[in-house]
């Protein structure tokens, strides 16, 4: 999923109004009256012109492409790891990867005028690299492939697809600012190797335990993502979970809950583990707590959720070292 865990409104493709930021997309993708004093938030820079090579490189920047690339592979890999042919691999890999741009673009889209809020010339829209209404459009229209590209799989699999992509959804436009916030990202990685294992001829259905490591590696992932901007959610009124338990209890449950992924993935497979697997695990496990060890430092380091998709590779890593043994029921 994605940082890329997202905002509450878009703005529109002009300079930021000297109105307050919306809560909502108006129709026409405009800002309404919101929470967030414009006059508090830097205009948008004007960028370089737009050419096309400088439009596709500002979409690439834009879609979150580190947790897009991760989690596009990691399910790729997982299905070839439990052996699905070479055409479902490819099915899961177009159906993941759209999947995933659409959450990253709507988060961008959406996160727009809290972004300008905060100075985060980081983000192509902010810079003027991308407009608000390019990103809107690119995103449905990734969702819309991802939707077909799912069901291409199997009505089973694709609604466990289409069910992952709409809680990132969900989480863009509403959840991220609730107690809720965990709950997008245990139920969208709980899904994505539910996915996988119901795309594969036959009837195969997918173990509980790879449901557990996937939602647990969501919330672990979530918790981690949001450290560094504890502050700045802060300001521009985002309260999620990580911002009611703090930044030190936060720090230390995001590698606790990443450790317990770890190690469910190593023990999940029936039969005693392998010591491919378990050196894997113990390697997760530490990655995970340093992952802590930086965020309770570092307070504004992105290094935890860089470690924390370390982790999720890993025990996939472990999966595919114990042959995908049980994954699929």
């Amino acid at each position: 999923m994605p940082d890329r865990p997202v905002p509450d409104r878009p703005v529109a493709d002009r300079p930021v109004p000297d109105r307050p930021v919306p809560d909502r997309p108006a129709a026409d993708g405009t800002a309404p009256a919101g929470s967030v004093p414009a006059a508090a938030a830097p205009a948008a820079a004007p960028g370089a012109p737009r050419t096309p090579g400088r439009a596709v490189a500002a979409l690439a920047g834009a879609c979150h492409p580190g947790p897009t690339v991760v989690v596009t592979t990691l399910c790729a890999a997982l299905a070839g790891g439990i052996g699905a042919p070479p055409a479902t691999v490819l099915l899961v890999l177009a159906a993941v990867l759209t999947g995933q741009l659409s959450i990253g673009w709507s988060n961008d889209w959406l996160d727009a005028a809290r972004d300008v809020a905060v100075g985060r010339t980081d983000k192509p829209v902010v810079a003027g690299a991308v407009t608000a209404r390019t990103l809107r459009t690119a995103a449905l229209l990734a969702l819309g492939a991802s939707v077909v590209l799912s069901f291409a799989a199997g009505a089973l699999a694709g609604a466990a697809q289409v069910g992952a992509v709409a809680m990132g959804w969900a989480y863009n436009l509403r959840l991220k600012s609730t107690v809720a916030s965990w709950l997008p990202y245990a139920v969208a990685f709980a899904l994505l190797p539910a996915f996988v294992v119901l795309a594969l001829p036959g009837d195969a259905r997918p173990a509980g335990w790879l449901l557990a490591v996937g939602a647990l590696l969501g919330v672990g992932a979530h918790l981690a993502n949001v450290l560094p901007d504890l502050e700045d959610d802060a300001a521009t009124g985002v309260r999620g979970l990580p911002h009611l338990l703090g930044r030190r209890l936060t720090g230390l449950l995001a590698p606790a809950v990443l450790a317990v992924a770890a190690v469910v993935a190593v023990l999940g497979p029936p039969g005693p583990p392998g010591p491919v697997p378990a050196a894997v695990g113990v390697l997760a496990v530490a990655t995970g707590a340093a992952g802590g060890a930086v965020g309770l430092r570092r307070e504004r380091s992105r290094l935890p959720f860089t470690l924390a998709m370390v982790v999720a590779v890993l025990c996939v890593v472990a999966l595919v070292a114990s042959g995908g043994r049980g994954a699929a029921a």
